[in-house]
């Protein structure tokens, strides 16, 4: 069986490892423009030893932020810097890839180290866009619900910016459509009550996410692989759950899609979490099992041997890293010395390499 860091291959590209850095959102930007924060926070990351170094949830339109403070490539400005950590990425022999992103309803907030909720015009927030006028929560801003004319719009947005990631020189994208952000909104029957033909029906309420899929891969090379981050549950009855996602990895697959990076949660503010060490990782097994899809796995995935086992278990074929790989960038290069694989290191760091000399 393959193993935590036998290489696997997505269309031309062939990943070193199966260790991927999961989006995580930094909130760190200003008009969407990455700076030096992002070089160093991604960078650091390559040089640890990950196989694919993922981008924050960067938006496609200014209105899809999550916050003002979102990394975004809505403007052609965007590209120059994105283009600048991809290139540093690449130097470390890692793949890069952007996470595109719309945050729908749950757009226009604070960041969360600054409470979150609505931020007003003054502080630099907007009229958020979603399936209806529902907002996510009391403190949150009433949504516009979107007209089809907006999801026109919304389609051919995330094909603009899926042009500018290939001139930044990115190797893979992945569609956020997790976490209750605006194609989850419309995946979701507790959040989406439309009646038109984005609402009701399954085939209507997956509607949004596979035009965009299709609008993406139709600008983005056969050569070059597509992800798409899914919630395989809301967690709460009568939401979306992992019935309904198999059957949209299912029908990802047959849009060219190449992996569903499985995730969790966050269409309503009442689910009820269980959690637990590698509590998400059912849901990458049964849809890699039943919709014969590549999957990804992520959630609370913290130690090599569990990361490993969850390789040569066929449990999925990568796994993604987030709030470990903040407390340890280097965490790929300390799992391979665990698992007594050996790995090749930055040159500048070997020196402190497991079984080198000291120096003298």
């Amino acid at each position: 069986m393959p193993h935590l860091f036998e290489p696997i291959a997505f269309r031309s590209l062939t990943f070193a490892n199966r260790i991927v850095v999961s989006p995580m959102c930094e909130y760190s930007s200003v008009d969407g423009f990455s700076n030096d924060w992002h070089l160093v926070h991604l960078g650091s990351r390559a040089v640890g030893g990950a196989a694919l170094v993922m981008t924050e949830a960067t938006a496609v339109t200014s209105g899809g932020r999550i916050s003002p403070e979102d990394l975004g490539i809505y403007d052609e400005g965007h590209v120059a810097g994105l283009a600048r950590i991809v290139r540093f990425i690449h130097s470390q022999k890692a793949l890069s890839g952007i996470q595109l992103a719309h945050a729908g309803r749950k757009g226009s907030t604070a960041r969360p180290w600054e409470g979150g909720g609505a931020i007003s015009r003054e502080r630099g927030g907007w009229q958020p866009i979603g399936p209806t006028s529902e907002p996510f929560a009391d403190n949150y801003p009433a949504p516009c619900p979107a007209t089809q004319a907006d999801l026109v719009a919304i389609v051919n947005a995330f094909s603009v910016a899926a042009r500018r990631a290939l001139a930044a020189g990115f190797d893979l994208v992945e569609i956020h459509g997790a976490h209750g952000y605006l194609i989850h909104e419309f995946l979701s029957p507790l959040v989406n009550t439309r009646t038109d033909q984005y609402g009701g029906s399954y085939n209507n309420r997956v509607r949004l996410c596979l035009e965009i899929v299709d609008g993406v891969r139709s600008v983005w090379p056969e050569r070059l692989p597509l992800f798409v981050r899914i919630s395989a549950t809301d967690w709460k009855d009568g939401g979306w759950d992992l019935d309904q996602a198999v059957e949209l990895a299912r029908r990802l697959r047959s849009h060219g899609v190449d992996l569903v990076d499985c995730s969790s949660g966050g269409a309503v503010r009442d689910q009820q979490i269980i959690v637990g060490p590698g509590y998400q990782v059912p849901f990458a097994e049964r849809i890699r099992r039943e919709a014969g899809v590549a999957t990804g796995a992520v959630g609370l995935i913290t130690e090599a041997v569990q990361a490993d086992r969850i390789i040569r278990n066929g449990q999925a074929d990568v796994v993604l890293l987030a709030r470990e790989l903040l407390r340890d960038p280097y965490w790929p290069l300390h799992a391979a010395d665990a698992l007594g694989e050996t790995v090749p290191w930055p040159p500048q760091y070997l020196r402190a390499a497991h079984g080198t000399t000291p120096a003298r």
